[in-house]
């Protein structure tokens, strides 16, 4: 049952990194309107540097297929943790009202590294 829940909420994650990757290159999602000026500004100076939100969405797409399949899930968490830190620090600094969902991300992201820990400890076990 637990493997099942992970996987629904890896799915709706996945898929949701997945959106928001996407948006990055089609800009089909309209910004809200209630949006901060302070974080409009600030994606009107990421949309300047031409090749940030490109690398930042194919991360996204990437981090989300990735986190979807069982066997590649280890892998979707550690490729989507800086995206995730990026988000929450904006949060933090910009949009506090944002913050419970980036720690439901935060945590279904966290419940999958501890899942996969075995997984990492080669990485840092001489």
């Amino acid at each position: 049952m637990k493997s099942k829940i992970l996987f629904v909420l890896c799915l709706l994650t996945g898929l949701m990194f997945i959106n928001a990757g996407l948006d990055k290159f089609l800009h089909y999602m309209p910004m809200p309107k209630e949006m901060p000026e302070k974080m409009v500004k600030a994606f009107k100076a990421f949309m300047e540097i031409g090749w940030l939100m490109p690398l930042v969405g194919t991360i996204e797409i990437l981090g989300g297929l990735l986190l979807i399949f069982g066997k590649t899930r280890a892998l979707g968490a550690i490729v989507i943790v800086p995206i995730l830190t990026g988000i929450l620090l904006a949060n933090i600094s910009m949009a506090p009202s944002g913050l419970p969902i980036v720690f439901i991300l935060i945590a279904v992201i966290l419940w999958v590294i501890i899942e996969n820990w075995e997984k990492y400890l080669h990485l840092i076990r001489k």
